[in-house]
């Protein structure tokens, strides 16, 4: 069997699910697996040993200026011609199964060619209505045009529809012993000096700051690190909690940890806005919509995160894809959901 998997390479959650994803597969010697990525420049992906040898477009992506999307700069700086050209000329004929982490070149060349698509991610969550996040509608008809799909698996942190699968985790750092008071933060859309004038206050506590344009060295009790998800993996191993954008992988993988949890949504992206309030809601995370003194100050004074036991599934995805993904995708929901544990799940349930 030879599966096509498209991922989507601007979040570095695409890519650490689908690194996953690789090595679950990998258990299967009669799979044969391609990965193309798009999204990013080719130059400024890192941590791909998991991809094989894998295959670069330039796709589409969003323009993030001072922390917010910039919609506008968003449609004229992407290659839109370049991008039909690519999603034309890429051909399906050889692959049994197509599968997009809403990667949007597969996903429109499965359409352009009549095959199948498989849409796995957190995106495809909101295909569908999902109770616990409410998009508009025009939301979700954009969502369902950027990378479309035949059939919609989403990742949710709650089981309120039969499409969404828990989240799949990464488990990439080394055991290590937790330090007292010290975080990872993840911000990588806000300006780096923004970041530093954030903590810079908390010298009762250590900072490890990923940040795109950061370079390694140690400011006080801020250490700052280019990003690199081995790095990140085993910093938040040592870490009390994690300061972050509310993308869903990194929130999964704090929740997975029983991390405590501080997020700030990236203003005009309404998917992080609908994982923060739904974080906020449920109770599994405190939520800051701006870079704010008071809220970093709030959560520091936690005394613990929320832990949430999921079961392994990147294993069952990968079982499922290596069977012809025959399985409905409900059935696929309700088994794994039944081998979920929350601790206080229902009183999250009571937040809706």
């Amino acid at each position: 069997m030879r599966i096509l998997i498209g991922v989507q390479g601007t979040g570095n959650g695409h890519l650490s699910r689908c690194s996953a994803l690789a090595e679950a597969l990998s258990n299967y010697p009669d799979i044969q697996v391609q990965f193309l990525i798009s999204g990013r420049e080719k130059s400024q992906l890192f941590d791909m040993d998991a991809f094989g040898d894998w295959q670069w477009r330039q796709g589409l992506s969003f323009v993030v200026e001072h922390g917010k999307v910039n919609l506008f700069e968003t449609v004229r700086r992407n290659q839109w011609q370049q991008f039909w050209k690519d999603a034309r000329e890429l051909d399906l004929s050889d692959y049994d199964l197509v599968v997009s982490d809403y990667e949007p070149i597969t996903a429109w060349a499965g359409r352009l060619q009549r095959k199948k698509v498989i849409g796995l991610g957190r995106q495809y969550a909101f295909y569908k209505p999902t109770p616990s996040l409410p998009i508009a509608a025009a939301h979700r008809q954009m969502l369902r045009w950027f990378a479309p799909a035949d059939i919609a698996v989403g990742m949710h942190w709650f089981d309120d529809a039969t499409h969404v699968l828990p989240p799949i985790i990464h488990h990439r750092g080394r055991d290590a012993v937790v330090r007292p008071r010290h975080y990872v933060v993840y911000l990588p859309f806000e300006p780096l000096a923004a970041v530093h004038k954030l903590l810079q206050p908390f010298e009762n506590a250590t900072f490890d700051v990923f940040h795109p344009q950061a370079e390694q060295r140690e400011v006080g009790h801020i250490r700052y690190f280019a990003p690199s998800r081995i790095g990140f993996a085993e910093a938040v191993a040592r870490a009390e909690g994690i300061i972050s954008n509310a993308g869903f992988e990194t929130s999964s993988e704090a929740l997975a940890t029983g991390k405590k949890l501080l997020v700030k949504p990236l203003a005009g992206q309404f998917e992080q806005v609908a994982n923060a309030e739904c974080l906020e809601r449920s109770r599994l995370a405190q939520v800051m919509w701006s870079l704010d003194t008071d809220a970093v100050s709030q959560f520091l004074q936690l005394q613990k995160g929320n832990y949430c036991r999921w079961p392994n599934v990147a294993q069952a995805v990968a079982e499922w894809l290596s069977d012809g993904a025959e399985e409905p995708v409900h059935q696929l929901s309700a088994r794994l959901w039944q081998r979920t544990e929350f601790e206080d799940y229902m009183e999250c349930l009571k937040s809706y």
